[in-house]
């Protein structure tokens, strides 16, 4: 592993002890520590702000960071790299028990979560680069979740899927059985890169700049090649976004690739670029913003190894808090971070305003349910509603069916959570929707529906305030049919707790679980949005029981129907309020 440990011995807790108060006992009399470090043109210093690491430091580090002053978490990847420990693995199937803290902890880099105490088994995430999978995977992943889970999917906001409810002495079969099938749950949990997202319909899209899809996978490549994309001090998002139809929430991403168009005339040659947004984490409230850099599509998956490699030397690993790149980026300036970038690169950056390029284009919040037109001459995808993510292992067989009978197998996921079978001929398309209604499933869902996106809830995570999913699709349903005079979209985010797995302050109406006197509730958000709709939500109700907030939103709702202004849409509606109109909207009464 890359690493600057000096000396690679795992210490006892008392020894630990021992070396806090041996080095504190140092610095309190008078002296600084002599430092002898190595500048990046071979020359010596004694400056210990130089960032080169101290090779006269007697006390271990681990990426720069004493030992005795790393977090929980990084200690347990100092004392032993959770990608070593497959004996270990072997062990707890074989016994059949739940891991340790420690090693709870380092399952997660190969996928596996202990999840209890609100399912005491395993889920396990998988890896699926640009939401791209094939009909036998789907068909595989039916029989894997029925023979030792709990016979269903979940998809997921990461244009991916979790499998859940295995037990210890089943881990080994299933990450065997997975792997057989062409997937892998390796670096999906813990301080890792999650699942590389892109455009669903890229190389499909008629409007799209240009096809991301290789760019995913490229992506994906490199981190599963390459042994420090495992070193990162906190977990890691990164997207792809064609500039096409729809939109895959790439300013929500710690580094967002943003396909553009640089016309003639400019300070540059015209042609296809992606800008480079850094720094997206919606649960902190902060969007990715353009860092002012313009990259051929080629340099896009060099930079953005660049850019981790200056991550993982240089990120907090003391606090869990600050680990995340934002922090850094804090700390450190933009400028900063973007000259570590060069310094490991062997091309230049270049540098261009955002204006030299065209602005994207507006995005279709319908596109990814229906029948649409593909690029290609006669052929069309079909988008399927999976209302938040749950798919049952005879549905999935149904759609690895109806994909091979009348696509070529192929499969898309979306950050929506649902998913999109293409490649359909003209020909085929009534036979497609017959079979998705005889198999349980629609191509359709209501205006609330059909934009609703869900954590795992405190069915699964334990810690959810509320069961978010069974929530969700309750609530919209009843939005649905109380107001189906609604056709504009309207996005329902509902997550359990302020990790905001689903992007609650992204949503038209974003709702975050909390109690409310020993009751499953939410806090009300609203007028989120994303992309060209860019803002965090606002605070509607600061808490409220999940049985009174239909009254609310239904008056809410009404409101809007009555006096929107000729095609406002909802979010449009709610941000021509202030939030002491919208509070007084949602207690009058119907007429």
């Amino acid at each position: 592993m890359s690493s600057s440990i000096t000396n690679s011995a795992e210490f006892s807790t008392e020894q630990k002890e021992y070396l806090k108060g041996f080095f504190a006992g140092i610095a309190g009399r008078g002296f600084t520590l002599p430092f002898v470090g190595h500048t990046a043109d071979g020359l010596i210093t004694a400056d210990p702000k130089s960032q080169a690491i101290n090779q006269a430091d007697t006390e271990p580090t681990w990426f720069g960071t004493p030992a005795s002053e790393l977090s929980r978490e990084e200690l347990w990847k100092y004392e032993q790299n959770p990608l070593d420990i497959w004996d270990k693995i072997l062990q707890y199937s074989n016994q059949d028990r739940f891991p340790n803290d420690e090693d709870r902890f380092r399952l997660k880099y190969f996928g596996l979560f202990h999840v209890a105490p609100a399912q005491d088994s395993f889920m396990l995430r998988l890896r699926m680069p640009g939401g791209v999978l094939n009909s036998h995977q789907m068909r595989g992943l039916a029989c894997i979740a029925e023979q030792y889970g709990l016979g269903r999917a979940d998809l997921t906001t990461r244009s991916n899927m979790q499998l859940r409810g295995f037990a210890p002495r089943h881990i080994v079969s299933v990450l065997q059985e997975i792997q057989a099938l062409g997937l892998t749950s390796k670096g999906t949990g813990a301080d890792n890169i999650r699942n590389i997202t892109a455009s669903p319909i890229s190389g499909l899209d008629p409007l799209e700049l240009i096809d991301v899809s290789p760019l995913a996978q490229a992506m994906q490549s490199y981190i599963t090649n390459t042994r420090v994309m495992y070193d990162l001090p906190r977990k890691f998002n990164i997207a792809f976004d064609n500039g096409g139809t729809i939109s895959t929430l790439a300013d929500t991403n710690d580094i967002g690739f943003l396909a553009v168009r640089v016309p003639e005339g400019r300070s540059i040659p015209a042609g296809i670029y992606f800008r480079v947004m850094l720094c997206g984490i919606t649960g902190h409230r902060q969007f990715a913003s353009d860092c002012g850099l313009l990259l051929r599509p080629e340099e896009t998956v060099a930079v953005a190894a660049a850019m981790i490699r200056v991550f993982v030397q240089h990120g907090d690993r003391s606090n869990r808090k600050t680990a995340r790149l934002k922090y850094l980026l804090d700390q450190w300036g933009v400028e900063r971070f973007l000259e570590g970038t060069q310094k490991v690169l062997a091309f230049p950056l270049i540098r261009v305003p955002l204006d030299e390029c065209e602005p994207r284009r507006a995005i279709n919040r319908k596109a990814h349910l229906g029948t649409h037109q593909q690029s290609q001459l006669g052929l069309y995808y079909v988008g399927i509603s999976v209302p938040v993510g749950h798919l049952r292992a005879d549905k999935m067989r149904a759609i690895a069916g109806i994909a091979e009978r009348f696509g070529t197998g192929q499969l898309r996921l979306t950050v929506w959570q649902n998913l999109i079978i293409p490649n359909i001929a003209q020909k085929d398309l009534e036979g497609v929707i017959q079979a998705l209604h005889k198999a349980g499933l629609s191509e359709t869902a209501g205006t609330v529906l059909s934009g609703t996106v869900a954590c795992t809830g405190n069915k699964g995570c334990r810690f959810a305030a509320a069961d978010t999913k069974s929530h969700a699709v309750a609530l919209a349903n009843h939005l649905d049919e109380r107001f189906p005079m609604i056709d504009q979209p309207v996005n329902l985010h509902v997550t359990g707790c302020s990790h905001s797995c689903a992007q609650h302050y992204i949503g038209d109406i974003g709702l975050m679980g909390v109690k409310v006197g020993g009751e499953e509730g939410y806090q009300v958000v609203i007028g989120g949005g994303s992309d060209s709709d860019q803002e965090v939500a606002r605070e509607l109700i600061s808490a409220a029981r999940f049985t009174d907030l239909s009254p609310k939103l239904d008056a809410l709702f009404h409101a809007y129907t009555i006096r929107r202004n000729a095609d406002e849409s909802f979010l449009e509606f709610t941000r021509r309020h202030d939030i002491r109109t919208l509070q007084h909207l949602c207690e009058q009464e119907q007429a």
